[in-house]
């Protein structure tokens, strides 16, 4: 019994992140990593290294139908799995930074790159990915925003004067794509902020889908929201942004430098818009997926000076992707 004693002793003094990196790998291909309160679910990428160029081909074609009239930013969202993945679970997924840069490596040199890796990493412990969602968390998207506003010589408004909103016992969609009781169990915050001392109005043109997911209706342009309120325990809250991506979007704000931004992207890039509302005095917000104007006009018609493409790792590899944002230009 002595022996037994000795080594239950020494295991109580080991760091409990031994034990909370466990990871595996559950029958719906969803890698998850540690429990209870530490426990995080995730997609893996399926990317190559020497993958992805359609989308680079796009960023540039953009920019070669812009030219110097309109200054073009690449922003690839590394997901979760890149910054949270133990090397014990490294062979269910591929090197997604590798990846990524391999695709800013054959962007035009006059696409302006926004490379988060790096970010990411160095906030890796605070909550800028959701443990039980697939998408990043707001504070991501706020530390991706100021990178952005950096490299565009803007204003960038800092944290605290935005106001914090917490809804509370949040689970998301890696629930439903795992059908793992542990991560059912594990809810978390979700936390996200409103900014102040800004005054903005938000114009919705809101469309409808029928088969296969596809556009075959859009209703006249109406005013709504930019915020939608989720009580606690909705796992929908990720939609407090827009209210989900079914929409194009225009933010008018009270900023006045002449700059007005298209943001093309997926639903990551939903978390984006608000933090720049100190930085354009428009924002308009275009999905990879639904769009039914021809761009070239609208980018004309809208007077937008920066048009940035903020699309996560798996959507940049994603031949649909690359293949709408083109046909955005001749539609």
């Amino acid at each position: 019994m002595k022996k037994y004693s000795f080594i239950l002793c020494i295991l109580a003094l080991l760091p409990l992140t031994l034990f909370a990196e466990h990871a595996r790998l559950t029958r719906s291909g969803i890698i998850i990593v540690g429990s209870g309160d530490s426990l995080r679910a995730f997609e893996p990428f399926r990317g190559q290294v020497d993958g992805g160029l359609g989308y680079a081909d796009a960023v540039n074609e953009y920019k070669h139908t812009f030219g110097d009239a309109v200054n073009i930013y690449c922003m690839i969202i590394p997901t979760a799995v890149a910054i949270y993945c133990p090397d014990e679970a490294k062979e269910w997924t591929k090197d997604q930074q590798a990846s990524v840069r391999n695709i800013y490596a054959h962007l035009d040199k006059s696409v302006k790159v926004i490379d988060l890796f790096d970010t990411m990493t160095k906030h890796a412990d605070e909550d800028i990915y959701s443990r039980t969602d697939h998408h990043w968390a707001p504070l991501g998207a706020y530390y991706a925003a100021e990178q952005f506003a950096t490299t565009a010589g803007l204003p960038f408004a800092d944290l605290s004067t935005y106001e914090k909103h917490v809804i509370h016992d949040y689970v998301g969609t890696m629930y439903r794509f795992s059908r793992d009781v542990a991560v059912k169990n594990a809810p978390e915050d979700f936390v996200y902020y409103t900014p102040k001392d800004v005054d903005y109005t938000t114009t919705y043109i809101r469309y409808k889908l029928g088969k296969n997911r596809r556009v075959v209706g859009e209703k006249e342009p109406e005013e709504g929201n930019f915020f939608y309120e989720y009580e606690d325990g909705n796992s929908a809250a990720y939609m407090t942004f827009m209210h989900g991506d079914l929409n194009t979007t225009k933010v008018k704000t009270s900023t006045r430098n002449g700059r007005r931004l298209l943001i093309l992207k997926d639903s990551y890039g939903n978390a984006i818009p608000a933090y720049l509302f100190h930085s354009f005095e428009e924002i308009h917000v275009v999905d990879c997926r639904y769009f039914t104007k021809n761009i070239v006009h609208y980018v004309h018609k809208n007077d937008i000076t920066d048009i940035l493409f903020a699309n996560n790792a798996g959507h940049a590899y994603a031949a649909v992707t690359h293949q709408s944002y083109k046909r955005y230009l001749q539609q």
